[in-house]
């Protein structure tokens, strides 16, 4: 009998020991609010702002930091931030009530619909359907230079039918904006509405997203809307300049806030319903996450390596990538000093969207999954910013390491073939048009259209270090060639080959 009551009380005691030791349940909110302060600090983020939603409900919504560094206006849930490509997945569902009604179909040919476009393979031109604007795989290298100088939208489709192939039609991917600027004159040709007119009215207006614009222009009248900021190579982070890329809204022109984007993200993870009443067929949602292509390692994101999915692919506007056994659509948005990302995990009714204005803070990789370990698996173990940042600063520093590397075969002691005024003239491009090379005293600028300056200065032989007057944009080596008889006869800069006129 006393070594059965022993046993009782020893088994009390271990059960008692157990309990006490076991951990407090977490307070995500708590947690995830002190998480994201001291994140800032590490990635010198001067602010964002996010917002969780989980089972249909607002979990965790916040602004922090300023919305410019030196000044006092703080970054709020209402402060607009630049949606930037998070907005293809937008384009796409205005696509899919357009097919609802009947107007047309993914399957339609693009040439049948919008015969402006032309592309450099006939193939492709007449294969081109309405489903592959949204799918990075139609052949289409990245070709961003031609807004980043620019050019009007209708002059950008006209000089797509100039740009060669990257690769065969639909054999792979290459990330790029163009067929999703179509996608928003396609939009337009069907409707009978601009894009921006159409996704106003049958998309913000009815969500209730009435501080949600198509471009910045639309929304000059708010109070708050956040600067962009850029790191520099000594680590100090500066406000820049805003530049509005024109032509761009559909594949990522839309400016918005926390409080209006998760009317966003609630629809998506409730079938696209508003007040009971689907934006989408079921057939259509679905189509928006099914699988399209295939993403290769290295035009996915560099996460990659630490999240180590067993699958890349990307859907209608959507990268996706399994996670702890889960499916994750999601999509970055990235402008000149300012960044978005969305996530969800849709079948576990989980939603989160991030605004940051620093460019490319890869903080916001970092809280998208810190949320999902908290409100999806109730699990703080991993530390995705610490991860990321060194992963980050290790990519940096090899990157460097790289440029040091080939700076180093610089021959010294060289000088240009010419006189610097052989060098000044008219250059011009096919694709891209005309730059000039101006001498100003005893140096030359590089001029683009859109005042993109470039400036250079002699590195060796016919070979210039051209450094962007917005030094965000970084610097290439820029190399004049010269023809038989000793002349100038055009450069190689960017990759781009420019000949003198």
């Amino acid at each position: 009998m006393r070594k059965h009551l022993l046993a009782v009380s020893l088994g009390f005691f271990v059960c008692v020991c157990a309990t006490a030791q076991k951990k407090a349940p977490l307070n995500n909110s708590t947690y995830f609010d002190t998480y994201i302060q001291q994140a800032m600090q590490l990635w010198k983020t001067p602010g964002l702002s996010i917002v969780v939603v989980k089972d249909g409900n607002i979990v965790f919504k916040k602004g922090y930091g300023v919305t410019e560094l030196g000044k006092p206006e703080p970054f709020t849930t209402s402060t607009l931030s630049i949606c930037a490509s998070t907005t293809k997945a937008m384009t796409a569902v205005c696509m899919g009530m357009l097919v609802d009604e009947g107007k047309v179909k993914w399957t339609d040919k693009v040439s049948d619909i919008y015969p402006a476009l032309k592309l450099y393979d006939n193939y492709a031109n007449s294969e081109l359907t309405v489903k592959d604007l949204f799918t990075h795989n139609t052949g289409l290298g990245n070709a961003d230079w031609l807004w980043s100088l620019g050019y009007p939208l209708d002059t950008i489709i006209q000089k797509m039918r100039l740009l060669k192939p990257a690769y065969s039609f639909r054999s792979s991917f290459i990330y790029q904006n163009l067929m999703f600027m179509v996608a928003g004159e396609v939009i337009h040709k069907v409707s009978g509405k601009t894009f921006d007119e159409f996704i106003t009215e049958r998309l913000f207006a009815l969500l209730g997203m009435l501080h949600t614009y198509p471009n910045y222009t639309a929304s000059v009248n708010e109070p708050s809307h956040i600067t962009p900021h850029f790191m520099y190579e000594d680590s100090t982070v500066k406000p820049i300049r805003f530049i509005e890329s024109k032509g761009i809204d559909a594949a990522g022109g839309v400016w918005s806030s926390v409080d209006d984007i998760n009317k966003w993200v609630l629809c998506l993870l409730d079938s696209t319903k508003i007040n009971g009443k689907p934006l989408l067929k079921p057939e259509t949602y679905a189509k928006l996450f099914t699988p399209a292509s295939m993403v290769t390692p290295t035009e996915f994101y560099p996460t990659a390596k630490l999240i180590k999915p067993h699958w890349t692919t990307y859907g209608l506007g959507w990268f996706q990538e399994d996670y702890r056994g889960k499916m994750v659509n999601f999509h970055t948005g990235s402008l000149d000093g300012a960044v978005a990302i969305c996530g969800l995990i849709n079948d576990e009714h989980f939603g989160v969207y991030i605004f940051a204005n620093r460019d490319h803070t890869e903080l916001r990789h970092a809280l998208m999954y810190k949320a999902m370990d908290l409100w999806v698996w109730g699990d703080d173990k991993n530390d995705w910013s610490k991860s990321m940042f060194d992963m980050y600063n290790g990519m940096s520093a090899a990157a460097k390491k790289e440029i040091k590397d080939f700076e180093a075969k610089r021959v010294p002691g060289t000088k240009p073939t010419l006189a610097l005024t052989e060098y000044a003239g008219t250059y011009t491009n096919d694709i891209y048009g005309d730059a000039s090379v101006v001498l100003n005293n005893d140096s030359l600028t590089l001029n683009f259209p859109n005042n993109i300056t470039v400036k250079l200065s002699q590195w060796h032989y016919d070979t210039f270090l051209g450094k962007f007057e917005n030094e965000w944009n970084g610097k290439d080596w820029l190399t004049f060639s010269l023809n038989a008889e000793g002349k100038v006869s055009g450069f190689n800069f960017l990759g781009l080959d420019y000949g003198k006129k």
